[in-house]
Order: C-alpha cells, then structure tokens, then sequence
C-alpha cells in the first residue's frame, strides 16, 4: 500500500463521515435556528423549549436517514476491507 493508496483511504473516509453526518446536523441545525427565532420573537426564554424540538428532530432525522446513513457505512467498510484484502 502506498501514499497514493493512503490518501485516497483518508478521503474516502472523510467523504463518508460528512455523508453520514450531514443530514442529522442539517436537520439539527435547522431546527435550532427556528427554535431560536421563535424564542426571540416571543421572548419566551425557556430552556427546554429549545431542547425538546431539537432532540425530536433529530431522532426522527435518524429514523428517516438511517438506512441511508448504514448503507454509506456499509459501502465504505467493504471498499476497505477489500482494500486490506488485496495487500500484498
């Protein structure tokens, strides 16, 4: 395996991360801006009214992404197992 081969293992799994991650933290991201403007426009300083929204978006984010985010997973462990495989 060289550096070539390294770098590209790196990027792959980078990519991966970011495909995975992303929709969750978009949907997190979203929802506390939302959240936040709602509170500002109401001036209701609640603490856990700018928790529960998130938590829940979030979850149902993962309910939805899900078998998005494990197929990801999945493809990106094979490539490297057969990467490792075809080491000489």
């Amino acid at each position: 395996m060289n550096q070539t081969d390294v770098l590209d293992l790196v990027r792959e799994g980078l990519m991966t991360a970011l495909i995975i991650a992303g929709p969750v933290m978009i949907v997190g991201l979203v929802v506390g801006v939302l959240v936040s403007l709602f509170q500002t426009l109401t001036q209701l300083n609640e603490m856990t009214l700018a928790f529960i929204p998130k938590i829940l978006a979030i979850f149902v984010a993962l309910l939805i992404f899900g078998p998005f985010m494990l197929q990801q997973l999945e493809s990106f462990m094979r490539m490297t197992t057969d990467k490792i495989v075809s080491l000489p």
